[in-house]
């Protein structure tokens, strides 16, 4: 295969995809695949060196790191929830005004009592003390809830890795809080839960990413350029 081949990951579900899609639309670009919306591969007409790929959006940011990939398209979130080695084989050339949402802590409604983390690292000495046992936090986030945590003086707390709805973990006896992407904490407020004061993790968008790894290919700024 060609060296100057450019293989593009693309999410394969969810707004960042349809966010993806509308600005090859935008930009004139037609992707084509031949098996339709379930295809995993795809091309741009009239493009024959550029190559869609495809793929969940975490997966996209591995892909990026060891350079299978050579452009991408992913959330803040996922990049800087990854590895601190696939971060660094990661570069984000533009960000997007698409796919916008917030990492939260966010806590049952009826801890009247914990309004900020400094209560919150009360609370949690107070497990540790009296119910001899740790906080539990669930999370799809477990490194920057971790980090964000450790960095308030939250420090007794035991992560709990979320599979599914996360906002269902505290009513199911599963953990206590939570730590969740929302876009308008709408779903958490309806599943009886609210965001502390202070408890923004992380702002998050859809973002543009090229793999570090990669050589220099002939026609990958022009390919930049029109995203």
């Amino acid at each position: 295969m060609s060296d100057n081949i450019i293989k593009i990951g693309i999410p394969s579900k969810g707004r960042l995809r349809s966010g993806v899609l509308n600005i090859f639309r935008k930009k004139k670009l037609k992707i084509i695949s031949e098996r339709g919306e379930r295809d995993l591969f795809g091309f741009i007409k009239g493009k024959e060196n550029i190559i869609i790929n495809y793929l969940h959006a975490r997966e996209i940011i591995e892909r990026l790191a060891d350079g299978s990939l050579d452009i991408g398209f992913s959330g803040y979130d996922l990049l800087m929830e990854s590895a601190m080695n696939i971060q660094k084989k990661v570069s984000v050339k533009k960000k997007y005004d698409f796919g916008e949402a917030t990492l939260v802590v966010a806590i049952p409604d009826d801890w009247i009592d914990v309004q900020t983390m400094p209560d919150l690292e009360e609370i949690a000495f107070e497990f540790k003390d009296k119910k001899r046992n740790r906080l539990r936090i669930a999370s799809k986030y477990p490194n920057l809830t971790r980090e964000f945590m450790f960095s308030r003086g939250v420090t007794q707390f035991k992560l709990v890795q979320s599979l599914g709805a996360t906002e269902i973990y505290p009513f199911t006896g599963s953990s206590e809080i939570i730590t969740d992407i929302t876009s308008t904490g709408a779903t958490l407020k309806a599943n009886n839960l609210r965001i502390l004061k202070d408890g923004i993790i992380l702002h998050s968008q859809a973002c543009l990413m090229i793999s570090k790894k990669k050589k220099e290919i002939r026609n990958l700024k022009s390919v930049l350029n029109k995203l």
